[in-house]
């Protein structure tokens, strides 16, 4: 069997696995509110997602953009079903890219152009009604961003908000836009622990407009 036939075969694996971990989705309600809060199992999807980012090794490599991607968003998976839906957005938009023929020239792409894609992607979330897995995703797009001008200014990598901050001081942005980096990054916090009450469509709106433009304007 061919090798691009078993990573075909692998794909469709894991495309079939995610279908029944969104079947089993799981709805409570909180007692005094009767808010409808969604769930995915846990343990099926640490185990997906263990076998997914085998695989982008496989075919991308650690270091490139998708493996990245999917790594972060799954180290933040909280068991919320939505923090699933943005892991399974992240591993659409792999497949497709690969079963479209694109990897190789995605390997020759500029950091910008791979995060455009990637802010594509939670637009797209973002005009289907999925905030959440949008404000997850900007943020993961926004951190890719920062380590990667941390790298290019001789910035240590470490947490977000200390990489923001040497990069304000090495004169890299100034201190308005490290403080609005930090605002962003609050929103990715509250959308990765569930607090999706703490913010509103407009805003993540107005991130994805801010971090689009920081990338095309830093990167």
């Amino acid at each position: 069997m061919r090798l691009d036939t078993v990573i075909r075969q692998r794909f469709s694996e894991l495309a079939t696995k995610a279908d029944d971990i969104a079947k089993e989705k799981r709805i409570e309600y909180l007692r005094n509110t009767g808010k409808e809060i969604a769930y995915a199992s846990h343990p099926k999807v640490v185990a997906w997602g263990t076998s997914v980012i085998s695989l982008f090794q496989q075919v991308f490599g650690a270091e490139g953009v998708h493996c990245q991607h999917f790594k972060l968003a799954y180290n933040q998976f909280s068991g919320y079903y939505s923090s699933f839906e943005t892991l399974l957005a992240l591993f659409n938009a792999a497949r497709e890219d690969y079963e479209g023929g694109y990897i190789f020239s995605i390997q020759g792409l500029t950091k910008a152009e791979v995060l455009s894609d990637a802010m594509e992607q939670a637009e797209h979330l973002l005009a289907n009604g999925y905030k959440d897995p949008a404000c997850v995703l900007i943020g993961v797009s926004l951190e890719t961003a920062i380590k990667h001008l941390a790298t290019k200014n001789g910035v240590a990598t470490a947490k977000l908000d200390k990489m923001n901050a040497d990069l304000a001081k090495v004169g890299v942005y100034n201190v308005a836009k490290q403080k609005q980096i930090t605002a962003w990054a609050d929103l990715r916090n509250k959308g990765a622990h569930g607090e999706w009450e703490a913010y509103s469509n407009a805003d993540i709106q107005s991130m994805h407009t801010g971090v689009t433009q920081f990338i095309a304007d830093f990167l």
